[in-house]
Protein backbone atom coordinates (compact mmCIF):
# COMPACT_ATOMS: atom_id res chain seq x y z
CA UNK A 1 0.00 0.00 0.00
CA UNK A 2 1.38 3.46 -0.77
CA UNK A 3 2.55 5.29 2.35
CA UNK A 4 0.41 8.35 1.75
CA UNK A 5 -2.75 6.16 2.02
CA UNK A 6 -1.95 4.98 5.56
CA UNK A 7 -3.21 8.16 7.39
CA UNK A 8 -6.36 8.22 5.27
CA UNK A 9 -7.19 4.61 6.05
CA UNK A 10 -6.54 5.15 9.76
CA UNK A 11 -8.90 8.12 9.84
CA UNK A 12 -11.57 6.12 8.02
CA UNK A 13 -11.33 3.24 10.51
CA UNK A 14 -11.59 5.63 13.46
CA UNK A 15 -14.70 7.27 11.99
CA UNK A 16 -16.39 3.84 11.62
CA UNK A 17 -15.86 2.86 15.26
CA UNK A 18 -19.06 2.65 17.38
CA UNK A 19 -20.01 5.83 19.18
CA UNK A 20 -20.09 3.97 22.48
CA UNK A 21 -16.35 3.37 22.30
CA UNK A 22 -15.56 7.09 22.02
CA UNK A 23 -16.37 9.60 24.74
CA UNK A 24 -17.47 13.08 23.71
CA UNK A 25 -14.79 15.61 24.65
CA UNK A 26 -17.23 18.03 26.23
CA UNK A 27 -19.74 15.58 27.75
CA UNK A 28 -19.76 15.15 31.50
CA UNK A 29 -19.28 11.83 33.25
CA UNK A 30 -22.32 9.55 33.09
CA UNK A 31 -23.84 7.01 35.41
CA UNK A 32 -25.54 3.71 34.90
CA UNK A 33 -29.06 5.16 34.95
CA UNK A 34 -30.62 8.38 33.69
CA UNK A 35 -29.88 11.11 36.20
CA UNK A 36 -32.83 12.52 38.14
CA UNK A 37 -33.74 16.19 37.69
CA UNK A 38 -32.87 18.81 40.30
CA UNK A 39 -35.38 19.30 43.08
CA UNK A 40 -35.91 23.05 42.64
CA UNK A 41 -35.63 24.74 39.24
CA UNK A 42 -35.22 28.18 40.78
CA UNK A 43 -32.11 27.03 42.66
CA UNK A 44 -30.02 27.00 39.49
CA UNK A 45 -26.86 29.06 40.07
CA UNK A 46 -26.77 32.27 38.06
CA UNK A 47 -23.09 33.14 38.25
CA UNK A 48 -20.23 32.02 36.07
CA UNK A 49 -16.55 32.11 36.97
CA UNK A 50 -14.59 34.95 35.43
CA UNK A 51 -11.18 34.45 33.88
CA UNK A 52 -10.28 38.16 33.90
CA UNK A 53 -8.62 39.16 37.20
CA UNK A 54 -9.95 42.71 36.78
CA UNK A 55 -13.54 41.53 36.47
CA UNK A 56 -15.79 42.10 39.47
CA UNK A 57 -19.08 40.73 40.67
CA UNK A 58 -21.86 42.87 39.26
CA UNK A 59 -25.13 43.51 41.05
CA UNK A 60 -28.17 45.18 39.57
CA UNK A 61 -27.79 48.27 41.73
CA UNK A 62 -24.12 48.63 40.79
CA UNK A 63 -24.96 48.24 37.11
CA UNK A 64 -27.65 50.93 37.30
CA UNK A 65 -25.38 53.30 39.22
CA UNK A 66 -22.56 52.81 36.71
CA UNK A 67 -24.86 53.45 33.75
CA UNK A 68 -26.37 56.59 35.30
CA UNK A 69 -23.00 58.10 36.10
CA UNK A 70 -20.76 57.29 33.16
CA UNK A 71 -22.76 56.10 30.16
CA UNK A 72 -21.74 58.03 27.00
CA UNK A 73 -25.35 58.62 25.94
CA UNK A 74 -26.14 60.19 29.30
CA UNK A 75 -23.06 62.40 29.16
CA UNK A 76 -24.07 63.53 25.66
CA UNK A 77 -27.56 64.43 26.90
CA UNK A 78 -26.00 66.37 29.79
CA UNK A 79 -23.96 68.39 27.32
CA UNK A 80 -27.18 69.14 25.42
CA UNK A 81 -28.69 70.60 28.59
CA UNK A 82 -25.59 72.73 29.12
CA UNK A 83 -25.80 73.87 25.51
CA UNK A 84 -29.41 74.89 26.12
CA UNK A 85 -28.23 76.90 29.12
CA UNK A 86 -25.96 78.77 26.75
CA UNK A 87 -28.90 79.43 24.44
CA UNK A 88 -30.88 80.91 27.36
CA UNK A 89 -27.92 83.10 28.30
CA UNK A 90 -27.56 84.30 24.73
CA UNK A 91 -31.27 85.03 24.34
CA UNK A 92 -31.27 87.28 27.40
CA UNK A 93 -28.56 89.57 26.02
CA UNK A 94 -29.56 92.94 24.51
CA UNK A 95 -28.44 93.86 21.00
CA UNK A 96 -25.00 95.41 20.64
CA UNK A 97 -24.53 99.09 19.81
CA UNK A 98 -22.86 100.06 16.56
CA UNK A 99 -20.21 102.72 15.95
CA UNK A 100 -20.16 104.61 12.65
CA UNK A 101 -17.81 107.10 11.03
CA UNK A 102 -18.86 109.36 8.15
CA UNK A 103 -16.89 111.94 6.22
CA UNK A 104 -18.22 114.49 3.76
CA UNK A 105 -15.84 115.95 1.13
CA UNK A 106 -12.18 115.02 0.87
CA UNK A 107 -10.70 118.49 0.96
CA UNK A 108 -9.23 119.44 4.26
CA UNK A 109 -10.67 122.93 4.33
CA UNK A 110 -14.29 121.90 3.65
CA UNK A 111 -14.59 118.31 4.87
CA UNK A 112 -17.00 117.27 7.64
CA UNK A 113 -16.33 114.32 9.94
CA UNK A 114 -19.20 112.67 11.85
CA UNK A 115 -18.94 109.98 14.56
CA UNK A 116 -22.21 108.14 15.43
CA UNK A 117 -23.08 105.63 18.16
CA UNK A 118 -26.34 103.76 17.48
CA UNK A 119 -28.21 101.55 19.95
CA UNK A 120 -31.26 99.44 18.94
CA UNK A 121 -33.99 99.35 21.61
CA UNK A 122 -36.37 96.39 21.80
CA UNK A 123 -39.57 98.07 22.95
CA UNK A 124 -42.05 95.28 22.19
CA UNK A 125 -40.87 92.77 24.83
CA UNK A 126 -38.89 90.77 22.32
CA UNK A 127 -36.00 90.00 24.65
CA UNK A 128 -38.28 88.56 27.35
CA UNK A 129 -40.18 86.51 24.76
CA UNK A 130 -36.93 85.32 23.20
CA UNK A 131 -35.61 84.29 26.62
CA UNK A 132 -38.84 82.43 27.41
CA UNK A 133 -38.54 80.50 24.13
CA UNK A 134 -34.94 79.55 24.90
CA UNK A 135 -35.97 78.50 28.41
CA UNK A 136 -38.66 76.20 26.99
CA UNK A 137 -35.98 74.64 24.80
CA UNK A 138 -33.85 74.14 27.87
CA UNK A 139 -36.76 72.49 29.68
CA UNK A 140 -37.18 70.09 26.76
CA UNK A 141 -33.49 69.19 26.89
CA UNK A 142 -33.83 68.49 30.60
CA UNK A 143 -36.93 66.37 29.98
CA UNK A 144 -35.04 64.41 27.33
CA UNK A 145 -32.22 63.87 29.82
CA UNK A 146 -34.69 62.56 32.40
CA UNK A 147 -36.32 60.31 29.81
CA UNK A 148 -32.93 58.97 28.74
CA UNK A 149 -32.02 58.30 32.36
CA UNK A 150 -35.21 56.28 32.80
CA UNK A 151 -34.61 54.50 29.49
CA UNK A 152 -31.05 53.59 30.43
CA UNK A 153 -32.20 52.33 33.80
CA UNK A 154 -34.84 50.13 32.14
CA UNK A 155 -32.32 48.91 29.57
CA UNK A 156 -29.87 47.91 32.30
CA UNK A 157 -32.58 46.11 34.28
CA UNK A 158 -33.72 44.22 31.20
CA UNK A 159 -30.19 43.35 30.05
CA UNK A 160 -29.21 42.24 33.56
CA UNK A 161 -32.10 39.81 33.91
CA UNK A 162 -31.69 38.60 30.33
CA UNK A 163 -28.08 37.74 31.19
CA UNK A 164 -29.22 35.98 34.36
CA UNK A 165 -31.81 33.95 32.45
CA UNK A 166 -29.24 33.16 29.76
CA UNK A 167 -26.91 31.82 32.45
CA UNK A 168 -29.69 29.65 33.83
CA UNK A 169 -30.35 28.37 30.32
CA UNK A 170 -26.74 27.22 30.19
CA UNK A 171 -27.14 25.47 33.53
CA UNK A 172 -30.36 23.82 32.38
CA UNK A 173 -28.69 22.75 29.12
CA UNK A 174 -25.78 21.27 31.07
CA UNK A 175 -28.23 19.33 33.21
CA UNK A 176 -30.03 18.20 30.06
CA UNK A 177 -26.78 16.94 28.56
CA UNK A 178 -25.93 15.12 31.79
CA UNK A 179 -29.32 13.41 31.83
CA UNK A 180 -29.13 12.53 28.15
CA UNK A 181 -25.60 11.19 28.54
CA UNK A 182 -26.60 9.02 31.49
CA UNK A 183 -29.59 7.67 29.61
CA UNK A 184 -27.48 6.90 26.55
CA UNK A 185 -24.92 4.95 28.59
CA UNK A 186 -27.61 3.01 30.44
CA UNK A 187 -29.32 2.20 27.14
CA UNK A 188 -26.05 1.07 25.57
CA UNK A 189 -25.45 -1.39 28.41
CA UNK A 190 -28.94 -2.82 28.09
CA UNK A 191 -28.49 -3.17 24.36
CA UNK A 192 -25.25 -5.04 24.98
CA UNK A 193 -27.10 -7.31 27.42
CA UNK A 194 -29.77 -7.97 24.82
CA UNK A 195 -32.58 -6.33 26.84
CA UNK A 196 -33.21 -3.45 24.42
CA UNK A 197 -33.18 -2.94 20.70
CA UNK A 198 -30.24 -1.13 19.05
CA UNK A 199 -32.81 1.38 17.80
CA UNK A 200 -33.26 2.56 21.39
CA UNK A 201 -29.53 3.23 21.64
CA UNK A 202 -29.67 5.25 18.42
CA UNK A 203 -32.52 7.33 19.83
CA UNK A 204 -30.59 7.89 23.05
CA UNK A 205 -27.49 9.01 21.13
CA UNK A 206 -29.59 11.39 19.04
CA UNK A 207 -31.07 12.87 22.21
CA UNK A 208 -27.57 13.29 23.64
CA UNK A 209 -26.33 15.02 20.47
CA UNK A 210 -29.37 17.31 20.49
CA UNK A 211 -28.67 18.25 24.11
CA UNK A 212 -25.07 19.04 23.22
CA UNK A 213 -26.21 21.34 20.42
CA UNK A 214 -28.65 23.06 22.78
CA UNK A 215 -25.85 23.59 25.30
CA UNK A 216 -23.61 25.24 22.73
CA UNK A 217 -26.47 27.48 21.61
CA UNK A 218 -27.21 28.40 25.23
CA UNK A 219 -23.55 29.29 25.75
CA UNK A 220 -23.60 31.50 22.65
CA UNK A 221 -26.79 33.19 23.89
CA UNK A 222 -25.18 33.78 27.28
CA UNK A 223 -22.17 35.44 25.66
CA UNK A 224 -24.45 37.65 23.54
CA UNK A 225 -26.47 38.59 26.63
CA UNK A 226 -23.32 39.63 28.49
CA UNK A 227 -22.25 41.76 25.54
CA UNK A 228 -25.68 43.42 25.56
CA UNK A 229 -25.38 44.02 29.31
CA UNK A 230 -21.97 45.61 28.87
CA UNK A 231 -23.36 47.92 26.19
CA UNK A 232 -26.31 48.88 28.39
CA UNK A 233 -24.05 49.65 31.36
CA UNK A 234 -21.46 51.36 29.18
CA UNK A 235 -18.40 49.31 30.19
CA UNK A 236 -16.17 46.67 28.66
CA UNK A 237 -17.63 43.17 28.82
CA UNK A 238 -14.32 41.83 30.15
CA UNK A 239 -14.84 43.86 33.35
CA UNK A 240 -18.09 42.04 34.14
CA UNK A 241 -17.50 39.06 36.38
CA UNK A 242 -20.19 37.00 38.01
CA UNK A 243 -23.75 38.33 38.11
CA UNK A 244 -25.14 38.61 41.61
CA UNK A 245 -28.90 38.32 41.24
CA UNK A 246 -31.92 36.05 41.15
CA UNK A 247 -33.72 35.76 37.83
CA UNK A 248 -36.74 34.29 39.59
CA UNK A 249 -37.33 37.49 41.60
CA UNK A 250 -40.15 39.00 39.58
CA UNK A 251 -41.14 42.62 40.26
CA UNK A 252 -44.31 43.40 42.12
CA UNK A 253 -47.34 43.77 39.89
CA UNK A 254 -48.29 47.47 39.63
CA UNK A 255 -51.72 48.55 40.84
CA UNK A 256 -53.99 50.22 38.32
CA UNK A 257 -54.21 53.39 40.41
CA UNK A 258 -50.43 53.64 40.66
CA UNK A 259 -50.06 53.12 36.92
CA UNK A 260 -52.60 55.86 36.20
CA UNK A 261 -50.85 58.25 38.57
CA UNK A 262 -47.43 57.64 37.07
CA UNK A 263 -48.81 57.77 33.55
CA UNK A 264 -49.66 61.46 33.95
CA UNK A 265 -45.95 62.22 34.41
CA UNK A 266 -44.56 59.84 31.79
CA UNK A 267 -41.42 61.19 30.06
CA UNK A 268 -42.93 61.24 26.57
CA UNK A 269 -46.06 63.04 27.79
CA UNK A 270 -44.02 65.58 29.72
CA UNK A 271 -41.96 66.26 26.62
CA UNK A 272 -45.11 66.63 24.51
CA UNK A 273 -46.49 69.19 26.95
CA UNK A 274 -43.22 71.09 26.88
CA UNK A 275 -43.36 71.11 23.07
CA UNK A 276 -46.74 72.82 23.33
CA UNK A 277 -45.28 75.36 25.73
CA UNK A 278 -42.35 75.99 23.41
CA UNK A 279 -44.69 76.45 20.46
CA UNK A 280 -46.69 78.93 22.53
CA UNK A 281 -43.49 80.80 23.44
CA UNK A 282 -42.52 80.91 19.76
CA UNK A 283 -45.93 82.38 18.94
CA UNK A 284 -45.54 85.03 21.63
CA UNK A 285 -42.12 85.93 20.23
CA UNK A 286 -43.52 86.39 16.73
CA UNK A 287 -46.28 88.59 18.12
CA UNK A 288 -43.73 90.87 19.80
CA UNK A 289 -41.85 91.18 16.53
CA UNK A 290 -44.80 92.97 14.94
CA UNK A 291 -43.62 96.02 16.88
CA UNK A 292 -40.47 97.37 15.20
CA UNK A 293 -37.33 98.20 17.14
CA UNK A 294 -36.29 101.80 17.74
CA UNK A 295 -32.71 102.81 17.05
CA UNK A 296 -31.30 105.80 19.00
CA UNK A 297 -28.24 107.51 17.57
CA UNK A 298 -25.84 109.84 19.38
CA UNK A 299 -22.75 111.40 17.88
CA UNK A 300 -20.60 114.42 17.09
CA UNK A 301 -19.97 116.28 13.89
CA UNK A 302 -16.83 118.33 13.14
CA UNK A 303 -17.20 120.89 10.33
CA UNK A 304 -13.89 122.45 9.24
CA UNK A 305 -15.56 125.43 7.60
CA UNK A 306 -17.12 126.70 10.83
CA UNK A 307 -14.36 125.32 13.03
CA UNK A 308 -16.42 123.71 15.80
CA UNK A 309 -18.08 120.46 16.88
CA UNK A 310 -21.81 119.84 16.61
CA UNK A 311 -23.92 117.27 18.45
CA UNK A 312 -25.85 114.75 16.40
CA UNK A 313 -28.99 113.10 17.84
CA UNK A 314 -31.24 110.78 15.88
CA UNK A 315 -34.07 108.30 16.25
CA UNK A 316 -35.10 105.82 13.57
CA UNK A 317 -37.82 103.19 13.38
CA UNK A 318 -39.09 101.06 10.49
CA UNK A 319 -42.61 101.85 9.35
CA UNK A 320 -44.72 98.64 9.55
CA UNK A 321 -46.64 99.43 6.43
CA UNK A 322 -46.38 96.13 4.55
CA UNK A 323 -44.53 93.71 6.83
CA UNK A 324 -46.19 93.42 10.23
CA UNK A 325 -44.84 89.90 10.73
CA UNK A 326 -48.29 88.54 10.06
CA UNK A 327 -47.07 85.51 8.12
CA UNK A 328 -44.68 84.43 10.87
CA UNK A 329 -47.42 84.88 13.46
CA UNK A 330 -49.76 82.64 11.53
CA UNK A 331 -47.04 80.02 11.10
CA UNK A 332 -46.26 80.01 14.82
CA UNK A 333 -49.97 79.81 15.70
CA UNK A 334 -50.52 76.79 13.47
CA UNK A 335 -47.43 75.10 14.82
CA UNK A 336 -48.76 75.56 18.33
CA UNK A 337 -52.08 74.02 17.32
CA UNK A 338 -50.21 71.14 15.68
CA UNK A 339 -48.18 70.61 18.88
CA UNK A 340 -51.42 70.46 20.89
CA UNK A 341 -52.82 67.77 18.61
CA UNK A 342 -49.57 65.80 18.72
CA UNK A 343 -49.60 65.96 22.51
CA UNK A 344 -53.14 64.60 22.56
CA UNK A 345 -52.20 61.79 20.18
CA UNK A 346 -49.09 61.01 22.25
CA UNK A 347 -51.22 60.76 25.40
CA UNK A 348 -53.50 58.21 23.76
CA UNK A 349 -50.57 56.21 22.38
CA UNK A 350 -48.65 56.10 25.65
CA UNK A 351 -51.76 55.17 27.61
CA UNK A 352 -52.47 52.26 25.28
CA UNK A 353 -48.86 51.06 25.42
CA UNK A 354 -48.70 51.34 29.21
CA UNK A 355 -51.93 49.41 29.70
CA UNK A 356 -50.73 46.78 27.22
CA UNK A 357 -47.36 46.44 28.99
CA UNK A 358 -49.05 46.20 32.38
CA UNK A 359 -51.37 43.49 31.09
CA UNK A 360 -48.43 41.65 29.53
CA UNK A 361 -46.55 41.77 32.83
CA UNK A 362 -49.52 40.34 34.73
CA UNK A 363 -49.96 37.56 32.14
CA UNK A 364 -46.28 36.65 32.21
CA UNK A 365 -46.22 36.65 36.02
CA UNK A 366 -49.20 34.27 36.06
CA UNK A 367 -47.43 32.07 33.50
CA UNK A 368 -44.27 31.92 35.60
CA UNK A 369 -46.26 31.08 38.72
CA UNK A 370 -48.22 28.32 36.96
CA UNK A 371 -45.12 26.78 35.43
CA UNK A 372 -43.13 26.91 38.63
CA UNK A 373 -45.79 25.54 40.98
CA UNK A 374 -47.86 23.26 38.73
CA UNK A 375 -46.17 22.27 35.48
CA UNK A 376 -42.59 21.80 36.66
CA UNK A 377 -43.39 19.63 39.70
CA UNK A 378 -45.69 17.42 37.62
CA UNK A 379 -43.15 17.02 34.84
CA UNK A 380 -40.43 16.25 37.36
CA UNK A 381 -42.52 13.61 39.07
CA UNK A 382 -43.44 12.04 35.73
CA UNK A 383 -39.79 11.85 34.71
CA UNK A 384 -38.76 10.38 38.05
CA UNK A 385 -41.52 7.74 37.85
CA UNK A 386 -40.63 6.86 34.27
CA UNK A 387 -36.95 6.49 35.20
CA UNK A 388 -37.71 4.17 38.09
CA UNK A 389 -40.12 2.16 35.98
CA UNK A 390 -37.45 1.83 33.29
CA UNK A 391 -34.98 0.53 35.86
CA UNK A 392 -37.53 -2.07 37.02
CA UNK A 393 -38.38 -3.07 33.47
CA UNK A 394 -41.95 -1.75 33.62
CA UNK A 395 -41.53 0.99 31.01
CA UNK A 396 -39.74 1.10 27.71
CA UNK A 397 -37.11 3.59 26.73
CA UNK A 398 -39.58 5.63 24.67
CA UNK A 399 -41.59 6.43 27.81
CA UNK A 400 -38.44 7.58 29.58
CA UNK A 401 -37.33 9.66 26.61
CA UNK A 402 -40.75 11.29 26.32
CA UNK A 403 -40.86 12.10 30.05
CA UNK A 404 -37.33 13.50 29.88
CA UNK A 405 -38.21 15.67 26.90
CA UNK A 406 -41.35 16.96 28.65
CA UNK A 407 -39.40 17.83 31.76
CA UNK A 408 -36.66 19.68 29.90
CA UNK A 409 -39.15 21.51 27.69
CA UNK A 410 -41.04 22.63 30.79
CA UNK A 411 -37.84 24.04 32.27
CA UNK A 412 -37.05 25.94 29.07
CA UNK A 413 -40.62 27.22 28.92
CA UNK A 414 -40.24 28.43 32.49
CA UNK A 415 -37.05 30.28 31.60
CA UNK A 416 -38.71 31.80 28.53
CA UNK A 417 -41.58 32.99 30.70
CA UNK A 418 -39.11 34.56 33.13
CA UNK A 419 -37.37 36.41 30.29
CA UNK A 420 -40.69 37.67 28.90
CA UNK A 421 -41.81 38.82 32.34
CA UNK A 422 -38.65 40.84 32.92
CA UNK A 423 -38.89 42.28 29.42
CA UNK A 424 -42.51 43.33 29.99
CA UNK A 425 -41.55 44.98 33.28
CA UNK A 426 -38.71 46.88 31.61
CA UNK A 427 -41.03 48.05 28.84
CA UNK A 428 -43.55 49.29 31.41
CA UNK A 429 -40.96 51.16 33.45
CA UNK A 430 -39.40 52.62 30.31
CA UNK A 431 -42.73 54.18 29.34
CA UNK A 432 -43.64 55.31 32.83
CA UNK A 433 -40.20 56.74 33.43
CA UNK A 434 -39.88 55.55 37.03
CA UNK A 435 -36.98 53.35 38.14
CA UNK A 436 -37.65 49.64 37.82
CA UNK A 437 -35.64 49.00 40.99
CA UNK A 438 -34.03 51.39 43.33
CA UNK A 439 -30.28 50.94 43.27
Amino acid sequence: MPKFLVPLCSAALLSLMPMTSRAAPDAPSTSAHPAPPPANPSAIPSAIPSENPLAQTLTLSAAIERALTSHPRLRAATFEVEAADGAVQQAALPPNPSLGLEQEDTRRETRTLTVLLSQPLEIGGQRAARTALAQRGRDISQAELDALRAELRADVVQAFFVALVAQERVTAAQESLRIAGGGAEATARRVSAGKLSPIDETRARVAEATSRIELRQAQADRLAARHALAAAVGIDEALIGTLDGDANSLPALPAEAAVAQRLADAPSLRRARLEVERAQAAYELERTRRIPDVTVTLGAKRAQEIGRNQAVIGVSMPIPLFDRNQGAQREALKRRQAAEQLAEAEAMRVRAEVLSAAGELRARADEVDTLQHSVLPGAREAYTAATRGFELGKFGFLEVLDAQRTWLQARMQWLDALARAHRANADLERRLGAPAQQP
